[in-house]
This record gives C-alpha cells, structure tokens and sequence, in this order.
C-alpha cells in the first residue's frame, strides 16, 4: 500500500494551511433547502466550506440531463470541459451541441459572502425546483433535485448486482 500526493492535495494545504485527507474535501451526503424569494438558494455550510476551501469561491451553475442543477465549483468545470478548447474538437458537432446546451442556461458566478447563489427562474423551471428542494454531494460537485423526483427517479432505477458488477470493473486494479 503506497501514499501519493496528488495536486489537489497540494492545493488544498495551499488554500486552507493544514493538511487535509480526500474525505476533507469531498461533498458528499444530501441536504434538504428552499430557495429564498429572489430565487438564490443557501449552500448548506458543509458543502461551502469544502467549496471555498478546496476551490474558491467561483462555481459553475447548469442542467447536464433537464433533471437536475449542477453546481460545479469553477476548477472543476474548467477540468471537466478543458477538453472543449483543444484545436478541431471544437468543429466536432457533438462538442458544440453540448457546449451550447450547459452555456444556454449555465452561468459562471460567484458564492455571496452569506453562502448563497442565484439560480436563475429558467434553470428552477426546467428541473422543476419550488418549495423544498434536495442537495445532493456527488464526490466533486452537488446536484439539486425536487425531492419528488429524486424520490421518483431512485426507486424507478435502484441499484443492482449487475450495476455493482459494472461499478467494480471501474475500480482501478492495483
């Protein structure tokens, strides 16, 4: 068994002064919230200090699947689709189709100094957010849901020994 030290590593002592573990920066759980009436949305201080302190305070807010809000602090979306930028990629249509669907409604802003963002009516409407609405830590970023459908959506798809199998073949052998 080895111990390595990653760059994310190394920015997280950078950023916060101690050195931390992976579990120190991963969101992970779910939290219940409501949007206030300008449609701005309380990050949920657990998620905020790992996003501030592992990433800044910049996120990328978006709809990947029409389901759901993704917000993205900002090095990780500019990770996730760095590869958008790298010569004729950019020409290839399924490239473009994507960049234009998360850009449309998707907006790059920064996290108020009381924890909050803005997540603007067309975004709400699309996943279908009003009253209370369900956060979700996806490793890397989060994920609001309409408690409903995401209640819907888990007991429609729930996991199976053939998802487990799938999943153990993603693992990286050692």
């Amino acid at each position: 068994m080895g111990f390595f030290l990653t760059s994310d590593f190394y920015v997280y002592i950078l950023k916060t002064g101690r050195i931390g573990t992976i579990w120190d920066k991963m969101l992970s759980g779910s939290h219940k919230a409501r949007f206030d009436s300008s449609g701005r949305l309380k990050i949920p201080e657990k998620y905020r200090s790992v996003i501030e302190d592992c990433y800044g305070k910049e996120v990328f807010i978006t709809s990947l699947t029409n389901e759901s809000i993704q917000i993205y602090p900002w090095p990780v979306w500019e990770q996730l689709t760095g590869f958008a930028t790298q010569g004729l990629l950019q020409l290839k249509p399924e490239l473009r189709r994507f960049k234009i669907h998360v850009n449309r409604k998707g907006n790059h802003q920064e996290i108020d100094s009381k924890g909050r963002i803005l997540i603007n009516q067309e975004l709400r409407d699309i996943a279908r957010l009003d009253g209370e609405v369900e956060l979700v830590g996806l490793h890397d970023h989060i994920e609001i849901w309409n408690k409903e459908l995401l209640d819907q959506m888990l007991e429609d798809n729930p996991l199976s020994d053939n998802d487990f199998e799938r999943l153990s073949e993603l693992t990286p052998k050692e």
